[in-house]
């Protein structure tokens, strides 16, 4: 946070365990060695001790329930602490720090029946699961707000200290294990995965830009790739082929993803990791991650 002490870290979780343990995000801070404080955003009373407190004048909201396959059957659980927390964390900026900005993470998942490749403002379909739309109600209610806010919508975020749920993590688990692997509308699907250093670097260059309040931001790799060729990739670093189990489109997902980074180049975003250099990557962190445990 950038705040009228200096300019220092301060990130905020409320340690659920919502999709995975929170022992890895415990081993992320000792790693990374990080300042957290536990704040929950559905929390009003503590949220408003700490702005108070601290008084930010930059906020990077990251904080939400993700899993749009999860999303099904919990909608009110993804309402409270997607749209409900944000309300908080808008109104308490609102009442005591109106001059702050707010950097917050939206998704691909916006663009769901949208035209490809997907580029900011050409949203034209309807999100397929509830997390999809719980991240379009954030852009509205930032929107809306009155606060300087900036909008970043991720796609399919991947690399060392990820989320275990993710693909990348399921498929890399199951294949040295030697368990089949669901993969789901047959294989014939893509993603424009984005290796999580550039995630980082497209923060940072929002961070330093200045760019009017309501500006929404694609932050992608902008080079989409079919699932089969992921799954490849991650064989050929797990030394074996995995057993599939064919399956068909689950409702939540969307067939293709496929950002068009332009706008997000033009303050200087250069993606720079390709998936056969991210994969291995991630396969060698998780080894060393996993050994012995």
């Amino acid at each position: 946070l950038n705040t009228r002490e200096g300019t220092f870290n301060i990130v905020l979780d409320n340690f659920n365990n919502h999709l995975y343990s929170h022992k890895l995000k415990k081993d992320r801070i000792n790693h990374f060695d990080i300042d957290v404080r536990y704040v929950d955003l559905r929390n009003e009373y503590h949220l408003e001790e700490f702005l108070t407190r601290h008084r930010p004048t930059t906020i990077v909201h990251l904080a939400a329930h993700a899993g749009v396959r999860d999303s099904f059957g919990k909608e009110k659980q993804y309402h409270a602490n997607n749209i409900d927390a944000t309300q908080n964390l808008i109104d308490l900026c609102k009442k005591h720090i109106p001059n702050v900005r707010i950097i917050y993470a939206s998704t691909s998942c916006v663009f769901a029946g949208s035209e490809l490749p997907w580029t900011e403002g050409n949203e034209t379909g309807k999100q397929l699961n509830p997390y999809g739309y719980t991240k379009w109600a954030n852009e509205c209610q930032m929107q809306c707000s009155g606060l300087n806010t900036t909008g970043l919508r991720f796609f399919t975020v991947y690399g060392p200290w990820g989320r275990p749920d993710m693909a990348l993590f399921t498929f890399t688990r199951k294949i040295l294990a030697n368990e089949p692997i669901d993969v789901y509308n047959y294989g014939d699907m893509m993603r424009d995965f984005t290796y999580v250093e550039d995630i980082l670097d497209g923060i940072e260059c929002v961070l330093d830009a200045d760019v009017p309040s309501g500006e929404i931001f694609n932050i992608g790799r902008g080079q989409p790739v079919q699932l089969m060729d992921f799954i490849r990739e991650i064989e050929k670093n797990c030394g074996k082929q995995a057993t599939y189990n064919m399956m068909p489109k689950h409702p939540a997902d969307t067939l293709g993803t496929w950002s068009n980074t332009s706008k997000l180049e033009a303050l200087g975003y250069h993606p720079t990791t390709n998936v056969e250099d991210g994969i291995r990557n991630f396969y060698e962190w998780y080894v060393e991650y996993h050994n012995g445990r």
